[in-house]
């Protein structure tokens, strides 16, 4: 949890060179990890995505040959809805209180 709404971590192991890439050289490394509503697409792609392919139960049997039951599958899936339940939520919330600021 973080009560900002965002996290930095900087690392002091240079990155990764990869040939031909358009990236510069650095001495450090920054990843930023943000609470922001605009990850309500991302996951909303991603439940579709999910849903596609549990349809036809592609890769199932890997899950379950590694011990998991598809209950727990289903159980994910309800937990990922209520996560972009959620944040539409927020964001339709968000969208009132302008709608109602901008009526003044």
């Amino acid at each position: 949890w973080c009560p900002t709404g965002f996290k930095i971590g900087m690392s002091t192991q240079p990155p990764k060179q990869i040939p031909g890439s358009d990236l510069g050289i650095g001495k450090n490394a920054v990843c930023l990890l943000s609470n922001t509503t605009a990850i309500a697409e991302a996951w909303s792609r991603l439940n579709k995505k999910f849903d596609l392919m549990f349809r036809r139960r592609a890769f199932i049997h890997w899950y379950v040959g590694e011990g998991m039951e598809e209950a727990e599958m289903d159980e994910a899936r309800d937990d990922l809805a209520a996560l972009e339940a959620d944040y539409e939520a927020v964001v339709n919330d968000d969208s009132k209180e302008i709608e109602d600021e901008e009526t003044f």
